[in-house]
């Protein structure tokens, strides 16, 4: 089989980690590298990912999430807030980068920014904060995969209250929602969860070629 078709085989929600074990720095070098480099629309990537490592703010965190032991357990927890709003600037900056990265004057990449803005700015705040989750997801699974091909576990996590994870990180004062957490550390022995059979839709049920 595959190597990566493996670890994906391997990988499952892991519900008990063993607190004693830690992610390596340099390990968490690459989880991050993943999510930096993950496909976004239009690459503006309108989101941020707090890294939680802190005792006493995992602690927290905990009762908000539903009691879940993940959140203390883990070696670290990413949370994944997206922006509440994009704001004309905030396309400006990408475009500007864009355009040092590139070597092309800003007055070329014009029609590009007209484009965005107006595709973009013309949401309604709901349709931005759905736009703008979505795409932290995207970056999720690519943190999942890149956890599973390093064989560290992970656990992507919806169960929590976004407005006291909002209140605990300040988030909005920044413009930003919590909208999806993953723990990530190594699990314990004890987790019976690991021990299930995966069961996903069988490939002709899930794909459709035409």
């Amino acid at each position: 089989m595959n190597s990566y078709i493996e670890t994906l085989t391997w990988r499952y929600a892991t519900k008990k980690f063993d607190p004693s074990k830690k992610v390596s720095q340099a390990d968490m070098e690459v989880l991050k590298k993943s999510i930096q480099l993950s496909a976004s629309s239009y690459g503006l990537q309108p989101f941020e990912v707090y890294i939680i490592d802190n005792t006493d703010l995992r602690e927290k965190l905990r009762p908000v999430s539903w009691g879940q032991p993940q959140v203390t357990d883990a070696s670290h927890v990413f949370v994944f807030c997206n922006k509440k709003q994009i704001e004309e600037q905030f396309i400006d900056s990408f475009v500007e980068k864009t355009g040092k990265a590139r070597n092309i004057p800003l007055e070329n990449l014009k029609g590009y920014a007209d484009f965005m803005k107006t595709k973009i700015l013309s949401l309604s705040p709901q349709e931005q904060q759905n736009w703008t989750a979505r795409q932290a997801y995207i970056a999720v699974g690519n943190l999942l995969s890149a956890a599973a091909h390093l064989h560290i576990d992970s656990c992507p996590m919806e169960g929590f209250e976004p407005e006291k994870f909002n209140e605990l990180l300040d988030l909005d004062a920044k413009g930003l929602n919590a909208c999806v957490m993953v723990t990530v550390g190594y699990r314990s022995s004890e987790d019976q969860t690991q021990f299930n059979a995966k069961v996903r839709r069988s490939e002709e049920d899930l794909f459709t070629t035409l």
